[in-house]
């Protein structure tokens, strides 16, 4: 079975540092899915679990593309001097959903090209790391689109009757996220193709997009991070794709 996570083999000892002193922090950079602190959100899921072990801070933005979130970047977060804070655990960066979006339908204004998209998340992973050099980035794929869903509930008026949003597409943002991780050294969830392994992976939207809490799925998960890392990207996973942590092994 595929690992669900990809990534470099870069040492994680960085995160024993957090064992005292500062209150360790997980930033959650995103679009409308990070958007996601309502009930049965994954960030409020997340939240919820390290409560008074790790701050989950939300940085979501409904209705971005890469286009947009580049422009604001470097304001969301602050600055690395200031108050003396310590940088974060980890910065998560997911959007994808809205740069997929089909050039020639009612969703074309959020549409952004795959080249640009690449730049864009190039860009956005080079300032995060200028900011935060210890920081551990996290990339997180586009989630698959469930199409007959989409044609069913349209956000507006869709004369056309088709999707204006399509899994080959976001296929494609999601190949891409994962190329972009590999060049700049860093980890990412390939959240496309690990979640339509299970086959009622449409049950873990609480729209046709937005990602909530399942629990229908337990499997073994082997990485080869070490045991405090595997632990806190673990827990992300089981709010992503419905991971019973209690049947997971960590090597």
């Amino acid at each position: 079975m595929a690992n669900l996570i990809v990534g470099s083999n870069k040492s994680y000892s960085l995160l024993f540092k957090y064992c005292s002193g500062h209150w360790p922090k997980i930033y959650l950079f995103g679009d409308f899915i990070t958007e996601s602190f309502g009930g049965g959100g994954w960030g409020a899921s997340l939240a919820n679990h390290f409560s008074r072990t790790v701050d989950v801070v939300l940085r979501g933005y409904s209705g971005y593309n890469k286009r947009l979130a580049l422009k604001i970047v470097d304001r969301v977060f602050p600055a690395a001097e200031s108050s003396g804070a310590a940088a974060p655990l980890t910065v998560t960066v997911f959007f994808g959903a809205n740069d997929a979006c089909l050039p020639d339908r009612y969703g074309a204004f959020q549409h952004v090209p795959l080249d640009e998209y690449k730049r864009n998340l190039h860009s956005i992973v080079a300032s995060l790391k200028k900011r935060w050099p210890s920081t551990l980035i996290l990339l997180i794929t586009p989630p698959p689109i469930d199409e007959v869903q989409r044609i069913r509930h349209p956000y507006v008026e869709n004369p056309l009757g088709l999707p204006e949003r399509t899994n080959e597409a976001a296929g494609a943002f999601a190949k891409a996220c994962v190329e972009t991780a590999g060049e700049c050294g860093i980890s990412v969830v390939d959240l496309w193709t690990r979640m339509q392994h299970y086959p009622d992976w449409r049950n873990a939207f609480l729209s046709e997009i937005h990602l909530v809490v399942s629990e229908d799925v337990g499997v073994i998960y082997k990485t080869s991070l070490n045991f405090w890392c595997s632990l806190l990207f673990l827990f992300i996973f089981q709010f992503f794709v419905g991971y019973n942590c209690s049947d997971i092994v960590c090597y």
